[in-house]
């Protein structure tokens, strides 16, 4: 064992690390990882062990610190292709039978749809375009 060199037993790690990355897929040992490679390079480079240590964990350390509140953000963003009933909210459509709070039909995407308005007092005559505000089940909601 002693005939190996230290930067290979980093890669060893680095590649040890990577199994649990796609196993569990937490990023966190992708991040380990990296700082295993760069403490190969660091040995690789001839640098003693203590800086090899050193680099890993400041590597390491430093991606997880600055990646994962990335990744967080990005997590809690809404998709910015939205799809189905999301699509939908905020479209215009024509009013085809007429719209009161107990109901009538719209045109929406091409489509026909049941609909009724927001405000209860108000009405929305035949031609006249509306905005869908919200989607309750096959229920366009509009004002």
């Amino acid at each position: 064992m002693n005939d190996i060199d230290a930067w290979v037993w980093w890669l060893v790690g680095a590649a040890a690390l990577g199994i649990p990355l796609v196993v569990t897929a937490m990023p966190e040992f992708g991040m380990l990882a990296v700082g295993a490679v760069a403490g190969a390079v660091v040995s690789a480079l001839g640098f003693d062990a203590v800086l090899q240590v050193l680099t890993f964990v400041v590597v390491s350390v430093a991606l997880i610190a600055v990646v994962r509140p990335i990744a967080a953000r990005h997590g809690r963003q809404r998709p910015q292709l939205a799809t189905g009933v999301e699509a939908l909210k905020g479209r215009q459509a024509v009013v085809l039978e007429r719209v009161d709070a107990s109901g009538g039909r719209i045109k929406l995407a091409g489509e026909v749809w049941s609909a009724r308005a927001l405000d209860t007092g108000r009405a929305y005559e035949v031609g006249q375009e509306v905005d869908v505000v919200d989607i309750e089940g096959a229920t366009a909601i509009v004002i």
